[in-house]
Order: structure tokens, then sequence, then C-alpha cells
């Protein structure tokens, strides 16, 4: 078995002690952005297994958009990514 070289850590540890590694990632290609998507990424960037311009440029997405999910996240708990929620929540 081959590995690709990728820059940083191949394997995180969450608080919840539970592993994220860049295969657990969406694809790149994404388009539905579903809560338990977002909260992988958000996974992702806070806990440093890609940065947030690799984030950024790997899923299009806005700044705005990555602050808004990070935001959520942090002040309310993952359910506050599902699209249902967002009145209830800001």
């Amino acid at each position: 078995m081959y590995l690709k070289k990728a820059d940083g850590p191949r394997t995180v540890t969450l608080s919840d002690g539970s592993i994220l590694t860049r295969a657990d990632l969406p694809p790149s290609n994404t388009y539905r952005w579903v809560a338990s998507r977002k909260a992988i990424v958000v996974d992702a960037v806070v806990h440093h297994l890609i940065t947030r311009k690799e984030a950024l440029d790997r899923y299009a997405l806005s700044e705005e958009e990555l602050d808004s999910w990070i935001g959520a996240a942090k002040n309310h708990g993952r359910e506050a990514l599902k699209a249902t929620a967002v009145q209830r929540f800001r």
C-alpha cells in the first residue's frame, strides 16, 4: 500500500477520543453540505488536520461560510450546523 505524501498530520485525535484521518474528509467535489460533513470539515480545521486555506480551496468555500460553520459549532454544538436550525441558533 502506498500513502500519498501530505503536509501536516495524517490523523488527529478529537476531544471525544475519536480519530479523524484525511480519508474521513468529504470529497472535494461535495456540493450538498449536510451537518455531518460540515462537522468533519470544522473538526479537521480546528484540530489542524488541514489548514484553513486548504479547506477553503478544496471545498470552494467562502471565508464567511467557513467562519459561520466554526462559530456555530463552537457556540452551539453540532446541532447548529443543520440547515433547519439556522434561525434557532442565530
